[in-house]
């Protein structure tokens, strides 16, 4: 099997704590080249990880790297620029999420990726968590019959704490893009991707006053199936909190811990499929699931399960989610 060359554009956290050392356990991956601005990181964590080649210019490396495929993994806001110069470069490319600061930025890339027939996944990593998939294994098998209701609550500290991550100009926005936008994405994949008809969201700034650091969002789609996210990174807690629950005509499933609540001749039962990992081992094996489904989709072996197909929609529903809180109504989506 010949290797996959991969090249990782921005060195911050998510790089240098997920990527760059998942990367380095899968034994057909080549890291084979890196990129920063700031040579002081390039530099160091390049030796860390006994990378040769690095460049401070991205445009540099797509000239010179003989590579297969990027990882983008900077700020957010420039995350529409750089995509656009991979994709031209024809190369596939993992994008962190958020895919773009806005939709209309997230359309120019997946219109990008089509004129160039090249693959785009974007990183949203709940999907690859072992328990979300079994979870979402029993409702495709119709344990719970149809689902109807999906719900979750995600508190915990924010992302990151690197200065670009504080300013709305650089991250895009606040709790919303940092983890609703995850649970915007996992609830539609759970519930079958209905179509959304509108949105309401209420957003509390505790102590920032130019990101949200509290949202409760609800999300209205067809079939009168429904969609409740709260999220905050600000909520007082002694342990972060992630919570998804999946309402269906037979039961449900709930995460954390996993269960399934079904009727069966009439009685409301409880089943416990086994899964012994504990949330951070949840959390750790979801990016390598993660990358490992990118560098397959590479090679042709597996779809792209995270397309930019899917993350055009959730940015339009953030999108929306946003200027709802802005007005204090419901906005409808189109």
């Amino acid at each position: 099997m010949d290797n996959v060359r991969v090249a990782v554009i921005g060195l911050g956290g998510v790089a240098q704590l997920v990527h760059l050392p998942n990367l380095s356990k899968i034994p057909y991956v080549e890291i084979r080249s890196v990129a920063e601005v700031k040579a002081s990181r390039l530099n160091s964590v390049a030796d860390k990880f006994n990378i040769k080649e690095r460049y401070k210019d991205y445009n540099e490396l797509l000239e010179k790297s003989e590579i297969d495929a990027v990882i983008i993994s900077t700020p957010t806001a420039l995350h529409k620029n750089i995509a656009i110069d991979c994709l031209n470069a024809k190369k596939d490319i993992l994008i962190e999420k958020p895919v773009a600061p806005s939709y209309n930025d997230a359309i120019v890339i997946q219109q990008t990726a089509k004129k160039n027939n090249c693959k785009v996944m974007v990183g949203m990593n709940l999907r690859f968590r072992p328990d979300t998939m079994l979870l979402k294994t029993l409702i495709q098998s119709g344990e719970i019959g149809e689902p109807f209701y999906a719900k979750s609550v995600w508190i915990r500290r924010k992302s990151s704490e690197e200065k670009w991550f504080q300013k709305r100009e650089e991250a895009g926005g606040g709790v919303i893009m940092d983890l609703g936008i995850s649970l915007v994405d996992l609830s539609l994949s759970l519930i079958g991707y209905p179509g959304v008809k509108s949105v309401q969201a209420q957003n509390y700034y505790q102590n920032n006053n130019q990101l949200e650091e509290t949202s409760i969002n609800f999300i209205r789609c067809s079939d009168s199936k429904l969609i409740n996210i709260e999220t905050s990174w600000a909520l007082p807690v002694e342990n972060d909190v992630f919570q998804l629950s999946v309402f269906g005509s037979k039961g449900n499933v709930t995460s954390s811990p996993l269960n399934l609540y079904k009727k069966i001749n009439n009685r409301v039962v409880e089943l416990k499929p086994s899964l012994s990992d504990s949330p951070s081992q949840l959390f750790k094996k979801s990016y390598l699931n993660e990358l490992k489904s990118f560098v397959g989709a590479v090679k042709g072996l597996n779809p792209i399960f995270s397309s930019i197909d899917k993350a055009v929609d959730g940015m339009k529903v953030i999108d929306a989610l946003y200027l709802s809180a802005k007005k204090n109504k419901e906005i409808s989506i189109k």
